[in-house]
């Protein structure tokens, strides 16, 4: 199978594959897959088909396009959408099979009123803001009242209520208050479950460890948990470590030219890097354009031909340069490892380039650019190629 080896994602399958059996064996039950954000730079369709095979009980996803995309590829669990849907489009909701989040019951009616229009009944699961303070129905401000407004949704005609679920705040977070603060969100959380079942009503598929809390509080899986980021092989953040996770995406490029520099030369845009002695200096098919970060300018290490390649002067939209100096036999059209877990000794990770960007390794990984195909790797041998790009995809 052939792609043009310019800049590319290599999707090892197999990782992904290890990555969801080792957390559905910590938690001890149902996994739904997050997928949002074509599953965090990996590949929606792709993920999912996989995780579907490995028994994933559901997908979640940000809005309906994403959704679109999964019953595209041929994905029949259930599918819950996690942000805003426009209610206009509450006969798609009903169509595909999806489960929309119910963030307020003036949201909610509304959708009922669509649904009347339509003919149609969709499922949701009411969102409980415990914390967060994004979008949910909000425990933290009148308990009585959000929670009545919960039960209201209930009456609503066009929408039946199939689960509940909330999102932690900062259970990646080792500091003291914030463990307090994602325990009292757990508590909230429980207590308006037990209220509503205590009221009559059936609260359906209840949920809220998001991929931190599992790992670090498995006894609160409820009916099942959402695994987002440690799918992928990349830790939540620096208050949890979860070795058996394996990383899943390396990017990779090509040297196109390699040439020898002067003393006193210096390098790309605003000449922010001068050689002070002799070098050899390695063109690398990459850029921000690609989604490798600008901020990498003069501080970013690649690999090529398995050793440490600092780079040197700004990257720029489509080309970065590397120091080679000390790196034998360079030649255009070595492969390149930009980051990854082949990463040699002092180059990059996508938890490095975070560290070096102030941001999370989620940022760095879905900010890779539609141009940049994926690459799926089976056993070491290629089985997929995604190139948005392309005329076909293989």
């Amino acid at each position: 199978m052939e792609w043009e080896k310019h800049c590319w994602a290599e999707v090892d399958l197999d990782a992904l594959v290890h990555n969801f059996r080792a957390i559905r064996a910590h938690t001890g039950g149902n996994v739904c897959a997050v997928v949002k954000a074509d599953g965090y730079g990996h590949g929606a369709a792709m993920v999912a088909t996989t995780l579907e095979q490995e028994g994933a009980a559901a997908f979640a996803v940000s809005c309906l396009a994403e959704a679109r995309e999964l019953r595209r590829a041929g994905i029949r669990r259930p599918i819950l959408i996690l942000g805003y849907t426009d209610p206009l489009f509450i006969g798609e909701l009903a169509a595909l099979d999806l489960t929309q989040t119910l963030l307020d019951e003036t949201y909610a009616r509304e959708l009922s009123r669509r649904a009347a229009l339509a003919g149609c009944t969709v499922s949701g699961h009411l969102k409980a803001d415990t914390g967060m303070g994004r979008i949910g129905f909000p425990l933290r401000g009148d308990f009585e009242e959000a929670v009545a407004g919960m039960e209201a949704c209930y009456a609503l005609p066009g929408l039946h209520i199939t689960g509940i679920f909330q999102h932690f705040a900062a259970a990646d977070s080792p500091r003291p208050e914030d463990e307090v603060y994602t325990r009292t969100q757990y508590e909230l959380f429980r207590r308006a479950v037990e209220r509503l079942r205590a009221d009559g009503f059936d609260t359906g598929t209840v949920h809220c460890a998001n991929s931190a809390a599992q790992l670090l509080h498995p006894e609160w899986r409820c009916d099942l948990v959402r695994a987002g980021i440690i799918l992928y092989g990349l830790q939540p953040g620096p208050g949890v470590d979860f070795p058996a996770l394996r990383p899943a995406l390396t990017l990779k490029a090509v040297v196109t030219q390699v040439k020898g520099a002067a003393p006193g030369q210096s390098f790309s845009y605003g000449r922010t890097f001068t050689a002070s002695d002799p070098m050899r200096v390695a063109t690398v098919c990459v850029g921000y354009g690609d989604g490798y970060p600008r901020l990498l300018s003069n501080r970013g290490v690649m690999t090529v031909r398995g050793q440490a390649a600092p780079v040197i002067g700004r990257v720029c939209m489509d080309q970065t340069l590397l120091d080679v100096t000390a790196i034998p036999d360079v030649q255009p059209g070595d492969e390149v490892t930009v980051f990854g877990p082949g990463a040699a000794p002092g180059a990059d990770t996508a938890q490095t380039v975070a560290d070096k960007c102030d941001t999370i390794p989620y940022e760095v990984v879905c900010d890779l650019t539609r141009r940049v195909p994926r690459v799926y790797l089976q056993g070491g041998t290629v089985t997929a190629v995604r190139d948005c790009l392309a005329a076909e995809t293989f």
